[in-house]
């Protein structure tokens, strides 16, 4: 028995019915057919990474400042040190 396999890309419609986007380049008879799901890609064909690496770049040649490492732990610092006051007070409170 000779088992030859193919991957083609295709997209199965609302009703249930499978588009491929190739004609199977298989002898005719049975076949079994495998549907797994794809990542989403954007508008223009992007992975989701590439979508957003590609808006950053766009929000950057515009002008947009990204906060830097630096910026982003010191927020997280006074975020912690605020937790910690508050957490103090009403611990304070239930003596």
């Amino acid at each position: 028995m000779n088992v030859s396999q193919i991957v083609i890309q295709g997209t199965l419609q609302p009703d249930g019915t499978l588009v491929l986007n190739e004609t199977p380049k298989l002898p005719p008879g049975p076949v079994e057919v495998l549907i797994r799901a794809r990542p989403v890609l954007a508008d223009d064909g992007l992975s989701w990474w590439d979508f957003l690496q590609k808006a950053r770049s766009e929000m950057m040649a515009q002008g947009y400042k990204f906060r830097t490492k630096d910026e982003i732990d010191a927020e997280r610092a006074r975020q912690r040190s605020a937790d910690e006051l508050r957490k103090q007070s009403l611990d304070r409170r239930g003596e």
